[in-house]
């Protein structure tokens, strides 16, 4: 049977759903009418995304094809798995992003692909459409490339070349998962084309420096997926794993997946079958140790089972386990210690240190300037203000998080 181009991509863009890292923040700011050509990598725009700055983006979001040779348990596209089949050609990829784009849809491509007979066919294709689209079409929109581990080092350059961003999944948090639910991949193959990758774009980077038109090599870095929940790892494990990567490999960022259970893998996985709320809260802790100067046995100590806790975010729960931190004077503390007051963002906490500069800052003053003040006044000073034994009281945990309960209905 053959498939119809709008066949394929209802195929193909449901298959890429289990794909994250699909947010264009990090790359440099480029657009058609300065350029020339078509496209940008600004504004606002069929996968929404959110950038670290809160710009949404809308990015088309396919794989390239969803036949593979790999048959790990945990993916829907493995070999043994009975799902629709489909494959794009290289045209009809380059086709379907300018027609997108031209009718703003999308402000531009996220390109991730099953392998076909091989790793370097299947990147070389997908490098071909990148190529295609900034050398034939000028398109100056964003590139996101999945990167394939074990392709040759002269088609990494290449897609580093057209993409802004590459990433190059480690799939599970540890190395004896990764062996035991995807077997035909390896752990130190993985590594070793993470590194790769790191020293190219440093290199690249450190060019900049002594060349004025330095090359350019995938200017919004390199970023991972990590699958939580096909594996019996807890979020210790998944932290500890995240920060040794970011130190490792200078990661951009660290993309969680929440399993989704394939029916007919059940009996080869663990039973535990993680929500998408232990995916938002890795999420949190991920941000504790990215942008508030929390070390990873901070975020780690004190967990239940070496779980975070479901109910309240990360940054709360290590508040509520530090007390004798608070409270912290407004007016006074300096940004690392506000970093620590749960509900001040580092947004906000920014808009602090300006307005004190003019002035001792209220308690309304604060609640004017973040999104809700009722997590922050247990744990501040301001002027005017002190929640005297407010930080100690046993009960704090429940004024700020309070258990769900059934509304009457009459």
């Amino acid at each position: 049977m053959v498939l119809s181009l709008k066949q394929k991509l209802e195929i193909l863009s449901d298959a890429a759903k289990y794909d994250a890292s699909c947010a264009s923040s990090g790359s440099v700011k480029r657009n058609s009418l300065q350029s020339g050509g078509i496209g940008s990598t600004e504004g606002m725009g069929i996968c929404h995304a959110y950038a670290p700055d809160g710009r949404c983006i809308s990015l088309l979001k396919i794989l390239l094809t969803n036949f593979c040779i790999y048959d790990c348990v945990y993916c829907i596209n493995r070999s043994s798995s009975n799902t629709r089949r489909a494959r794009f050609t290289i045209d009809e990829v380059v086709t379907l992003t300018l027609d997108f784009y031209k009718r703003n849809y999308i402000e531009g491509l996220f390109l991730s692909s099953g392998v076909i007979r091989s790793s370097d066919e299947t990147m070389g294709e997908m490098v071909e459409v990148a190529r295609r689209l900034r050398e034939v079409h000028r398109f100056q929109g964003y590139i996101h490339l999945k990167t394939i581990p074990d392709s040759s080092q002269d088609l990494i350059d290449k897609a580093g070349l057209y993409a802004d961003r590459l990433s190059i999944n480690v799939e599970l948090p540890t190395d004896a998962s990764v062996v035991k639910y995807a077997p035909e991949k390896k752990p130190a193959t993985i590594r070793k084309s993470m590194a790769r990758l790191r020293e190219r774009i440093e290199d690249v980077a450190g060019q900049k420096a002594i060349r004025a038109r330095p090359p350019r090599f995938a200017p919004a870095g390199q970023s991972t997926q990590m699958i939580v929940g096909a594996d019996a790892s807890n979020d210790a494990i998944i932290i500890d794993t995240s920060a040794r990567l970011y130190g490792s490999y200078r990661l951009k960022r660290v993309y969680y997946s929440a399993f989704s259970p394939i029916p007919e893998a059940s009996a080869h996985l663990p039973a535990m079958k993680p929500p998408l709320m232990r995916e938002h809260r890795l999420y949190q802790a991920d941000w504790l140790l990215r942008f508030y100067g929390f070390d990873k046995h901070e975020v780690v100590a004190g967990m239940d089972g070496g779980m975070l806790d479901l109910n309240i975010d990360p940054k709360l729960a290590w508040a509520l386990r530090h007390r004798d931190w608070f409270p912290i004077d407004i007016n006074r503390a300096d940004k690392e210690r506000l970093l620590r007051v749960p509900g001040l963002g580092a947004k906000v906490v920014q808009r602090i240190l300006q307005a004190r500069r003019f002035g001792k800052l209220r308690l309304e003053d604060v609640g004017r300037l973040c999104q809700s003040i009722s997590k922050v006044r247990p744990f501040i000073v301001a002027e005017g203000w002190s929640p005297g034994g407010l930080v100690d009281a046993p009960a704090l945990r429940a004024r700020l998080a309070p258990e769900p309960r059934q509304l009457s209905l009459f």
